[in-house]
C-alpha cells in the first residue's frame, strides 16, 4: 500500500510517500503503526491528521484496509 504524506506530514516523515506491505484484513491503525514506528514527531502529526483510504475519509481507524491501495495523510491546514 502506498502511504502519501501531505504538507507538514511529508515534512515530519521526511518523504512524500512510503510503501508498506499489508493484507486485506489488516486495519488502518495497523498501517499507521507500521509507518510511524517509533518516530514521536511523525506519530503526533499523523494522530492529528485526517486519513483518506482510496479517497474515502477514514472515521474509524479500526476498519480493515480491504482492497485499498492508497492511504493519504492530511494534516490540519491553516490559512485563508
Amino acid at each position: 500500500m502506498e502511504i502519501r504524506f501531505f504538507a507538514g506530514a511529508a515534512e515530519a516523515a521526511g518523504t512524500p510517500s512510503r510503501t508498506v506491505e499489508v493484507t486485506p484484513e489488516q486495519t488502518v491503525e495497523y498501517v499507521v503503526q507500521q509507518v510511524v514506528g517509533d518516530d514521536a514527531r511523525l506519530a503526533k502529526v499523523v494522530g492529528a491528521s485526517s486519513l483518506l483510504l482510496d479517497g474515502a475519509r477514514v472515521r474509524d481507524r479500526s476498519v480493515a484496509v480491504g482492497s485499498a491501495t492508497q492511504l493519504d495523510v492530511l494534516p490540519p491546514f491553516a490559512g485563508g
